[in-house]
Parts: C-alpha cells; sequence; structure tokens
C-alpha cells in the first residue's frame, strides 16, 4: 500500500472566494456601462412617501419640531464659537485679541453690533 499512489480527483472552485473580483467578471461584456444612477426624484417616488402621515419629517417635507440643543454662541465681531461675554457691553468675544478689540469700541458701535444680534440693551 504504501508503494501505490491514489489519484484523487482534485475539486477547484472557479473563482477563489479570497481574490478580488475583477470588473470585468463582474459586468461581463459592457453591462457596468449601463448601468446608470438614480436621480433623487427617483429614489423619492420609489420610498412611496406618500403613504407615511403627513406629520412625519421626512426627505419631501422640511417640516420638523423645534431643536432641543442650545443655539450656538458666535462671536459678535469675527463669527467664531464665542465661550465669553463681557460684562460691560454685553457683547461675545471669541480670544482675548478681539476683547481688546471691545474694549475700544466706542458706545455708538456697541449698540450697533448689540442690534444686529437682536438684543438691544440699554448701556450704563
Amino acid at each position: 500500500m504504501e508503494g501505490e499512489l491514489m489519484e484523487a480527483d482534485i475539486v477547484v472552485p472557479s473563482r477563489l472566494s479570497f481574490k478580488k473580483i475583477q470588473a470585468y467578471e463582474k459586468y461581463p461584456k459592457g453591462q457596468s456601462s449601463s448601468r446608470r444612477w438614480k436621480h433623487l426624484k427617483q429614489i423619492l417616488q420609489a420610498e412611496n412617501f406618500q403613504d407615511l402621515p403627513p406629520d412625519l419629517p421626512t426627505y419631501v417635507n422640511i417640516e420638523s419640531p423645534p431643536s432641543t440643543q442650545p443655539c450656538k454662541r458666535i462671536c459678535d465681531i469675527t463669527g467664531y464659537e464665542a465661550p465669553y461675554v463681557d460684562p460691560r457691553t454685553n457683547l461675545r468675544y471669541a480670544n482675548a485679541h478681539v476683547f481688546k478689540a471691545l474694549r475700544s469700541l466706542s458706545s455708538d458701535q456697541v449698540h450697533h453690533y448689540l442690534s444686529i444680534r437682536n438684543a438691544a440693551v440699554v448701556l450704563k
């Protein structure tokens, strides 16, 4: 028995699972060029949004409940996020450089910045 070799039929699959599928194998004979992207209108029609209740927010209607998150405080001078508020002028500022600029503003300019933010306050 040791001297005899048995011939075995080895079955090799046509595609090995660890190999990457090439585009020509996935889409033979130019089928990839016939694939088209769907437009938003086609996707929305396929989703059947008209069957959903009208008060449910979807991509079709943008009516949604008010946000529960607090609004961000923005610097009145630079437009960056402002973690600080000047107690004298009540203007928001982002850093020390802006704070120096705030202290050099006249009262008319301060009133103008506050009116832009709709926070017109009578300053002392």
